[in-house]
């Protein structure tokens, strides 16, 4: 692909003015169909799985390191930055050299039979990506949101991700009355009236429920599911973080599966 490479030193440049609104706006995809992304990882991470890069924003002394010119020039076009400028559009305390804008597909619709994971009202970014990391890496292909989630293509929550959104089917803002779309049978953990997660056969495919971190799994939503699981904790804290807790059950449910 032959990218336009454009060098621009200045920060009212319309399309830094936008990409700087999208980075600092949690939900800000929702109104423009993109998001920013940054860092090569990040940007590896869609390539590979076939995600086209739009724009991409350099610095000066990304252009100079042989891979990440390469991979800037897979974009349609790229705007050619001073370090100082990109830092203006960056989320990090150190900032990456490289990030792109990528445009959103459709929201796909409910897929009933496949392994999914529900979040009910996460509000911890960092939660919901650790969450995406480890249903990718178990095999998971599904993740639905409920309202009151945190946005799940937020910056913070995307690079909590590393890379796990791009081969995902992330679906967000819906009712618990949507999830009747679902055949797979749904657990939840359960600190209460539960079976130890090891000795329950786990059906397979299923739908792993993980609640708010405070409240936990709704009353409605618990009334849903067709199991609940206890994770033993034989060290005597109360409850795991949510992302703990959701790596513990997707392992067991892909250890069981195979």
């Amino acid at each position: 692909m032959n990218a336009q490479i454009l060098p621009v030193t200045s920060r009212d440049n319309p399309a830094l003015v936008r990409l700087r609104k999208l980075a600092a706006d949690p939900g800000g995809y929702r109104k423009t169909g993109s998001i920013w992304i940054e860092g090569d990882h990040l940007l590896r991470a869609a390539r590979q799985r076939g995600w086209p890069l739009g724009l991409v924003v350099a610095t000066e002394a990304a252009m100079q390191d042989e891979m990440l010119r390469a991979l800037a020039e897979s974009a349609t076009r790229v705007l050619v930055v001073p370090t100082a400028l990109f830092k203006t559009l960056s989320g990090l305390e150190s900032p990456a050299q490289i990030g792109a804008e990528l445009a959103l597909p459709e929201a796909p619709r409910i897929d009933a039979g496949v392994a999914t994971v529900v979040l009910d009202r996460l509000q911890d970014a960092g939660n919901v990506g650790a969450i995406l990391r480890s249903a990718a890496a178990f095999g998971v292909r599904q993740v639905l949101a409920l309202k009151g989630t945190a946005a799940l293509w937020s910056p913070k929550v995307v690079r909590a991700g590393q890379g796990a959104h791009f081969g995902l089917r992330l679906i967000e803002s819906l009712a618990a009355d949507d999830l009747a779309a679902l055949a797979a049978p749904m657990i939840a953990t359960s600190s209460h009236d539960s079976q130890p997660l090891h000795r329950v056969a786990l059906p397979s495919p299923c739908a792993w429920v993980m609640g708010h971190e405070g409240q936990g799994v709704s009353a409605e939503l618990m009334a849903r599911c067709a199991l609940r699981v206890g994770i033993p904790q034989p060290g005597g804290e109360e409850s795991l973080n949510v992302a703990a807790a959701a790596a513990i059950c997707l392992y067991e449910s892909e250890r069981q599966r195979t």
